[in-house]
């Protein structure tokens, strides 16, 4: 069966965009129409700004949400899914890829998120950190043990689990895990404790934003983050949309549960390659690729 799955924040880079600005007019009408919608022109950051500009968070998801989208939409007929999954903000260009969100609903509702995020952060600052080497299982149990807001986060890979809470909790589990075994809890360079109970603000106001959007029933099942089962029920989207703010993202689970249902090919669409590698990792038998255009 043919899937999709959509990058998440991390996978921004400077120029990204421009070649399909340059190449399609399609995608130039999309890219203009966007300017329009937040206000700013996102393009002149996409295309020419440095690193450090693309990574303000109110910059950074819709770059990415553009970037994976217009892509989805330059493929033309050759874009026919039978099930997609975004990693965390890459579920929102899965759901406008799949029919259940228009792009300018889509677009409306990342900024929205963005900007709810930036300013949980600013108001109950936190971390994340990276564990690699140790059973889910034990990171689970060390944060459950740990003094503070501390909580798995993101099941990228066997493996491999981000955690996020608040900054002092977040350092004491990562000494805990490297006693346990782990071979690496690095703190990450991040702006905030996202999908984490920190993030209770945000997801307030995001259920807001989204209980007001209108959601149609997509084409094909998206293997949502908070549950990791195919999902086509546009309020149950909602929903899960909602308590992905502060509930870990199951990408792991995800993936699993897209090769029981018949997933052999995972095309990755929208910027980097990150998701075909945390694929590759979860299970070495399956294809992976990045969306081609033809110019």
């Amino acid at each position: 069966m043919k899937s999709y799955i959509f990058p998440g924040q991390g996978a921004q880079f400077s120029g990204m965009g421009l070649d399909l600005y340059e190449q399609f007019p399609l995608a130039q009408e999309h890219f203009e129409k966007a300017n329009s919608i937040l206000g700013f022109n996102i393009t002149d950051v996409m295309f020419e700004g440095s690193a450090e500009d693309l990574k303000e968070t109110k910059v950074t998801q819709p770059a990415i949400f553009l970037h994976s989208v217009i892509l989805a939409k330059v493929l033309g007929e050759s874009f026919q899914p039978e099930m997609v999954a975004g990693h965390s903000l890459g579920e929102f260009s899965a759901l406008v890829a799949n029919g259940a969100l228009t792009f300018e609903d889509g677009l409306k509702l990342v900024s929205q998120r963005a900007q709810a995020m930036q300013k949980a952060c600013e108001l109950k600052p936190g971390t994340m950190a990276a564990v690699l080497g140790l059973d889910d299982a034990i990171v689970e149990e060390v944060c459950a043990n740990t003094p503070g807001i501390v909580v798995a986060a993101n099941y990228n890979c066997p493996g491999q689990l981000v955690i996020s809470g608040e900054v002092e909790a977040i350092n004491s589990a990562c000494e805990t895990l490297k006693e346990k075994g782990a071979r690496r809890a690095l703190v990450l360079p991040v702006g905030g404790a996202f999908h984490s109970p920190l993030m209770e603000p945000a997801r307030e106001e995001l259920a807001a934003a989204i209980d007001g959007t209108e959601f149609s029933t997509p084409n094909c099942p998206i293997y949502q983050n908070v549950t990791a089962s195919a999902i086509s029920d546009p309020d149950a989207i909602k929903a899960n949309l909602i308590s992905q703010l502060t509930a870990p993202v199951k990408w792991t689970q995800s993936v699993q549960q897209m090769i029981a249902d018949g997933a052999t090919l995972f095309t990755e669409v929208g910027p980097g390659k990150v998701l075909q590698g945390l694929v590759k990792k979860i299970e070495r038998s399956a294809e992976v690729a990045s969306a081609q255009i033809e110019s």
